[in-house]
């Protein structure tokens, strides 16, 4: 079965791919689709903009599709970034930028307690088929820690480990990331379909 990624995001690919690895899928990315237009993720909810995102795509391509949005919770900033957390120090901003704002807005602040969430979204053409989330728990650092990864993962320390993504290899981010809990959630769905189909 052929898969949409519904993004151009090279290190979101990677880690969706290794995620996914071992399906029996041929995947394929907004790369494989030039003409695909940009859709606009204008929700207020994670769920609203990977919906939105899946739909229009598998819409458009006529191929199955999955989409996410993620963002970072932080409770001293009342939930900040969330939903904008891709774009947090303005459009077009670098994941750099992002960081650098981030610390210096939770200068100062002992409750460092953040959730990382990812809404994942599966549709065909005309139809959401399931939504899945993953959630982990856990604090902002005061710097950056650590050199793999990407995004806010240098300033993320998750509760069950005690060490930032950043400081995780590929394979045991991937084991626990909020993004790995919420694919692992729609696998089943995705196989269901493809099973389907034979």
């Amino acid at each position: 079965m052929k898969l949409l990624l519904a993004t151009r995001n090279r290190d979101k690919i990677s880690e969706i791919e290794e995620i996914l690895c071992g399906l029996s899928l041929e995947i394929l990315t907004y790369n494989n689709f030039p003409d695909l237009p940009e859709v606009i993720e204008n929700k207020d909810t994670l769920a609203g903009n990977a919906e939105k995102k899946a739909l229009e795509s598998a819409e458009f391509s006529g191929i199955p599709t999955i989409a996410d949005d993620t963002g970072l919770f932080v409770e001293a900033l009342k939930g900040a970034p969330g939903v904008y957390s891709s774009r947090y120090a303005g459009e077009n901003c670098s994941y750099k930028d992002n960081r650098v704002k981030l610390l210096s807005e939770m200068k100062g602040i002992t409750n460092r307690k953040a959730q990382f969430k990812t809404v994942v979204a599966f549709a065909f053409p005309g139809k959401v088929i399931a939504t899945t989330e993953g959630i982990v728990e856990g604090e902002i650092t005061e710097q950056e820690i650590g050199d793999r990864g990407f995004g806010y993962d240098s300033i993320f320390r998750a509760q069950e480990t005690g060490r930032t993504y950043a400081e995780m290899s590929d394979k045991e981010k991937n084991t626990i990331s909020h993004r790995a809990r919420a694919l692992q959630k729609i696998i089943p769905k995705i196989i269901s379909h493809n099973s389907d189909k034979k």
